[in-house]
């Protein structure tokens, strides 16, 4: 059954479309983020070892509701690597070295151009009249500028 929420079917459809774009967004930065916890190595392996698993336990949650929210909206969330590797703005990277400044500064470049990004979704649903992705977003943004900041705070 369609969703019927007051949105026109060509509204709902770019929402979505940006919205499964920072759904892969987030999955490629989810996985960076387990491979920092995975293979970081040492004198602060520990502290940023609990780090990282933080970062990505809050990704995870914000994942699945990127997802649910695609589906509120009446559209199908992408869900594959392929399909994730194949929208995302994000890269994929192979570390030289397991330190945490390496770690930190590649996700630091990610938050802060998702955060870039989040500005323009965020007039992209408000151009599509949808408030509820639009209130959505901001939450996401606050997230993220929060996450940032504490990432700097650990670069030297």
């Amino acid at each position: 059954m369609k969703a019927n929420i007051g949105l026109k079917e060509k509204d709902t459809a770019a929402v979505a479309q940006m919205l499964n774009r920072l759904l892969a967004d987030e999955n490629v930065l989810y996985i960076k983020t387990r491979n920092a916890h995975w293979n970081i190595e040492g004198p602060d392996f520990h502290a940023q070892h609990l780090y990282f698993e933080t970062i990505y336990d809050e990704l995870a949650e914000l994942i699945d509701e990127i997802a649910e929210r695609v589906r509120s909206i009446g559209h199908y969330a992408i869900g594959t690597m392929k399909e994730f590797l194949e929208v995302t703005q994000l890269t994929e990277m192979k570390y030289k070295k397991n330190d945490s400044q390496g770690y930190i500064k590649e996700l630091l470049s990610d938050f802060e151009s998702l955060i870039i990004s989040l500005r323009e979704d965020i007039k992209l649903a408000e151009d599509h009249n949808d408030a509820g992705t639009e209130d959505f977003l901001v939450s996401i943004l606050e997230k993220h500028e929060k996450t940032a900041w504490m990432l700097r705070a650990h670069v030297k």
